[in-house]
């Protein structure tokens, strides 16, 4: 029925109306879930496709049209946990594009309407929760969420912790009273790091960026708040008493900014929409590369007299359209649950699910990290569920849909012996994994290969977990060490195969030879040993026998090891299979020494200096900027604090870059690192 009552069929009115009150009251119930409870039950694709439904049918049937439908409103209810709010000017929504052809109906209305040349305005639609910044004489005075677009909550007090925000407003064209709108989000960074620190506190994980940021602005404690590592872009002038002449958007995002405001860089102005089309096409294909979470662009005309000629409806303004990208969350259903195995043994649960595209592949499987985070999204085979995927990122479940779950479905229990080689799984006290402690295991084996191969290891390109398992299968693998031995005749025989990808195979396995020294000590696996610790080991000792040889004492005494990873690095090298890789890799002429030579304080420059990178990098890569400066003796660490030195800002610097100038820090661009690189620190000029 709703397929034909979607598509306005008018001889079925009794239909209809059910239809209308079916989707009114999901949407009531899904829109309280989404901005009230910041935990939606389903994906915003799904959310979308009911809204326009029920605009479809609201606008062949205009005498069943009412004010309480959720077409007329913005947003939802404020809540109960802050102060309600007054918002001066409204804080409307926005009407959306799913398509170009969409979007040029939109452009054509807007022409009509105005009658004359329009310009365009696009900018990311950053996917995070509504604020508007309110200003008196310079100083911030209040913030509030949007709610219901005419009254929000008072979160003034959380805001302040929010380091990109001004707190005062710099330049001498203050106005009286400003209110300014924008967008808080979680840089995604900072997202994955909050849900690291959640799961190894055993709390709840957060589901996207999008929700963390707006149960982060939304806590009790403004503490918490501050912990949470926020950002803002400011987009849009709400309210203004004071003697600023603005006649476009554009100046008025530059006078902003010139107030100390943080504006998306990315933001740009277009003659038409063909050019503003190819500006959405280019932020979609950057979209996992920003830093932050976008889910489309939003599109406004520039001039400021026409947008007064253009008006508004009772919800959006007729002078701004939101251009959606498809949808990185979708449902599916969920058809099994099975445990992987990884090379220390770590059993981890995964979905098997109804073939799914979502964020621009096919999903089949998708994590489900632990035992615990299995019971507390109460995840069951047969349930629809939630599926969300971003760009490189692994898929994962978020949770199920509890009103489409069926009746046979049943909790799902932890297996006791691991499904590859029938050992006992052990969860210790303490720990939220379970384990297959048997080192011979052949799914620890495989593992340990495919890690091996990785990029952040020994970076052979074209050697993923399918080739290793069919290279083991086939009796030339039994651990890393036997990749150098593999010749073209041996694999171009095999399935998927030919002599092509196996002469590049073999080509990409001999050049992962010349791998610096921290790449292979990665590579080996050693317990507790990653990146940091390898770089550290390869700037202080710079040979691969030397760091054997150590006794624990001069390990432990090396900045960046201590004691446990010393322990892990000697227990590794005393045993005798691990020594048997180690052989082989010398045996096949796989670099062991001096990449980087050891540093005294005589030749450690950046000694003492600490450097937080932000923004992309246009002359060499986060990975070479970072051994750069290690090499020399610096840090490089993930946040900015007081006790950052330096903060080198590539293109696109985000809410890093706002941190380090309301805290002082000195910020430098890649002309200035070069020339800190070639002269000492003393030798640049920060911006």
């Amino acid at each position: 029925m709703a397929g034909a009552v979607a598509n306005g069929d008018a001889g079925d009115v009794p239909a209809v109306v059910a239809r209308i009150a079916e989707l009114r009251a999901a949407i009531d119930h899904h829109s309280r879930l989404y901005y009230e409870s910041d935990a939606p039950e389903i994906a915003d694709a799904e959310f979308d496709a009911l809204t326009r439904e029920l605009c479809d049918l609201e606008a062949h049937h205009p005498e069943l049209r009412t004010p309480e439908s959720p077409t007329e409103r913005v947003g939802g209810a404020p809540t109960s946990t802050f102060a309600p709010v007054s918002h001066i000017v409204p804080m409307l929504s926005l009407d959306n594009a799913f398509s170009r052809e969409e979007l040029d109906a939109w452009g054509v209305r807007v022409v009509k309407l105005v009658g004359d040349q329009v310009r365009f305005i696009a900018e990311p639609k950053i996917d995070g929760l509504a604020i508007s910044l309110v200003y008196e004489d310079g100083r911030l005075v209040r913030a509030a969420t949007r709610g219901d677009g005419v009254t929000g909550e008072d979160v003034t007090e959380n805001v302040r912790t929010v380091g990109s925000v001004p707190g005062r407003l710099e330049g001498r064209s203050r106005p009286k009273v400003l209110e300014v709108r924008g967008e808080i989000y979680m840089p995604i960074a900072s997202f994955e790091e909050l849900n690291r620190r959640q799961a190894d506190a055993g709390e709840r994980l957060f589901a996207n960026p999008r929700n963390a940021a707006a149960g982060s602005l939304r806590q009790k404690d403004p503490a918490v708040t501050a912990s949470r590592d926020l950002a803002v872009f400011c987009y849009q002038l709400g309210a203004l008493e004071g003697t600023a002449h603005l006649h476009s958007h554009t100046e008025t995002l530059k006078w902003l900014r010139d107030l100390g405001f943080p504006v998306n860089p990315r933001i740009a102005g277009h003659d038409d929409l063909d050019s503003v089309a190819r500006f959405c096409q280019s932020m979609e294909e950057k979209r996992h590369a920003l830093g932050y979470d976008i889910d489309g662009v939003v599109v406004k005309v520039d001039d400021l007299a026409q947008r007064e000629s253009l008006g508004t409806t009772s919800r959006a303004p007729r002078w701004a359209i939101a251009f959606k990208f498809p949808p990185e969350e979708k449902t599916t259903v969920l058809r099994d649950i099975q445990v992987s195995i990884g090379r220390t043994g770590r059993a981890t649960p995964f979905a098997v699910l109804a073939p799914v595209f979502v964020g621009g592949t096919t999903v089949e499987m998708a994590t489900l990290h632990n035992e615990d985070e299995v019971a507390r999204r109460d995840v069951r085979v047969g349930d629809t569920v939630i599926v969300r995927k971003a760009g490189d990122v692994i898929p994962e479940v978020v949770g199920p849909i509890l009103s489409k779950r069926p009746d046979t479905a049943a909790p799902w229990h932890f297996p006791s012996t691991c499904p590859v080689c029938g050992s006992a799984l052990v969860r210790r006290d303490g720990e939220a994994n379970h384990r297959c402690l048997d080192v011979d295991c052949p799914a620890r084996q495989l593992q340990r290969i495919v890690y091996f191969a990785s990029r952040k290891a020994m970076d052979i390109e074209g050697l993923g977990e399918e080739r290793v398992s069919l290279f083991v299968n086939a009796g030339l693998l039994r651990d890393a060490g036997d990749l150098y031995s593999l010749t073209v005749a041996q694999l171009a025989p095999l399935a998927h195969m030919g002599e092509i990808s196996a002469a590049n195979l073999v080509d990409a396995i001999v050049a992962s030879k010349e791998r610096r020294l921290a790449n292979v000590l990665v590579a080996l696996g050693i317990a507790n040993v990653g990146p940091a610790a390898a770089r550290a080991l390869e700037r202080t000792l710079a040979n691969l026998d030397a760091i054997i040889d150590a006794p624990v004492e001069d390990l432990t005494s090396i900045e960046g090891v201590g004691p446990v990873i010393a322990e892990s690095i000697h227990s590794h090298f005393a045993d005798a299979r691990s020594m048997e890789i180690v052989e082989k890799l010398r045996a096949a002429g796989v670099r062991f020494g001096e990449p980087v030579a050891p540093t005294t304080m005589g030749d450690a420059p950046f000694a003492g200096l600490t450097f937080v990178l932000t923004g992309t990098l246009g002359r060499r890569t986060r990975e070479e900027a970072t051994a750069a400066i290690e090499a020399r003796g610096g840090k490089v660490a993930a946040s900015v604090s007081k006790k950052t030195s330096y903060l080198l800002a590539g293109a696109s610097a985000g809410s890093k870059l706002a941190k380090a100038e309301n805290l002082g820090v000195p910020v430098i661009d890649e002309e200035a690192f070069d020339r800190m690189l070639e002269e000492g620190p003393g030798a640049a000029p920060v911006l």
